[in-house]
């Protein structure tokens, strides 16, 4: 046990005296963290997610007198400015929730500028695959979905390899993978499964596929058609969802975006709708990962902040997990139920990536993205 993981703040030492000192903070329960956490008076949320902001309020209304403050970052911003603030000896964020597993494994984890942390309470209900090396809260998507209104029958599509087509052409959008880690892994996930990808040439197509002079698998070949085909990069999912799923459109584009964001379709005005039955798959599925920051300088209320981040004993998990507890979200919870209006996660056809062999090309395809661009 380091020192690291006993810190407590100077007010939290004078209340608890030695015996605190003697426990490790990690096999607390909740009910012994509230005390310590309530003496740090204030937790940081680095979170992928705006929706930390629903998470807060519900926090601090279960736990008085502890101030959640969530600073809603994407991944890839999250990484950079934890790097940033490491160099310069800052120690700003006591909770890291963050996607982008491929770098977050080796540019923090690996570094140890976050540490893994289970709340015992969940120990037991989460699959090891979902909490080693990291924690991982949930499964966050990345797939293709259409504008159902405009489509009442199903997706305009029933092959990934249509997207490469003339009709649409400059009607395919998606953030920037340049600038999205989440979106470059779903790149690099058709390079990944370049049998499936090509399997699905022939399918569409019928006779297998020819590769272009310099590019080396069905995959890369993919990716280049799409580029080739104009698709549209733009700086936000807000604004990829807003282009394929506004009403009153009579051909709307299609797009990669996060199944989950057809939670917002009533108060936004969108159609959005996942197109399932797209071969050989419709994007990916990752994990949502929960860390302690190194140095964490609240680290008792870090813990109870994860442990409120995994739910409660319901069935879907009540406050904590409530603004997860959408279609298009999979908790990792053996004990949560799905969501009714889910797709089934055993009927999803995103592929689910691995970290360590996205993370080993991951540069070669941004490379090549660059040049596409």
């Amino acid at each position: 046990m380091t020192l690291k993981q006993v810190f407590l703040s100077t007010a939290a030492i004078g209340l608890l005296a030695t015996p605190a000192l003697a426990q490790d903070l990690d096999s607390m329960s909740a009910q012994e963290l509230l005390p310590l956490a309530q003496e740090e008076g204030t937790v940081t949320v680095y979170s992928f997610t705006s929706r930390i902001a629903a998470v807060e309020a519900a926090f601090e209304a279960k736990y008085p007198g502890i101030d959640l403050v969530g600073y809603d970052a994407s991944s890839t911003e999250q990484i950079a400015r934890l790097n940033a603030e490491s160099a310069a000896g800052i120690a700003s964020a006591d909770v890291v929730y963050i996607s982008d597993a491929p770098v977050v494994l080796t540019e923090l984890l690996e570094t140890g500028l976050i540490e893994a942390y289970v709340p015992p309470r969940v120990a037991d209900l989460v699959p090891d695959e979902f909490t080693s090396p990291l924690l991982a809260q949930r499964l966050s998507t990345k797939v293709l979905m259409y504008n159902e209104e405009a489509s009442p029958d199903g997706a305009p599509v029933d092959n990934l390899w249509d997207l490469t087509r003339e009709e649409w052409n400059g009607r395919v959008v998606m953030v920037d993978p340049l600038q999205r880690g989440d979106y470059l892994d779903l790149m690099v996930e058709f390079v990944l499964r370049s049998d499936e990808m090509a399997a699905a040439y022939e399918a569409e197509f019928g006779e297998p596929i020819a590769l272009d002079s310099g590019v080396e698998s069905a995959g890369m070949q993919f990716v280049t058609d799409l580029f080739a085909n104009d698709v549209v990069l733009v700086s936000s999912t807000d604004d990829v969802n807003a282009a394929i799923g506004s009403l009153g459109q009579s051909n709307p584009p299609i797009g990669f975006t996060s199944y989950s964001d057809r939670r917002d379709n009533e108060d936004e005005g969108w159609a959005l709708q996942v197109a399932n039955d797209v071969a050989p798959s419709n994007g990916i599925i990752f994990p949502a990962l929960l860390a302690l920051a190194a140095d964490a300088e609240h680290p008792a209320a870090a813990r109870l902040a994860i442990d409120f981040l995994m739910g409660d004993d319901s069935e879907t998990g009540g406050e904590g997990f409530a603004p997860f507890y959408v279609a298009g979200d999979y908790a990792t919870r053996t004990d949560i139920v799905s969501h009714p209006d889910a797709v089934p996660l055993e009927d999803f056809s995103a592929w689910r990536i691995d970290p360590a062999a996205t993370a080993e090309i991951r540069q070669d395809v941004a490379d090549m993205i660059l040049i596409l661009q």
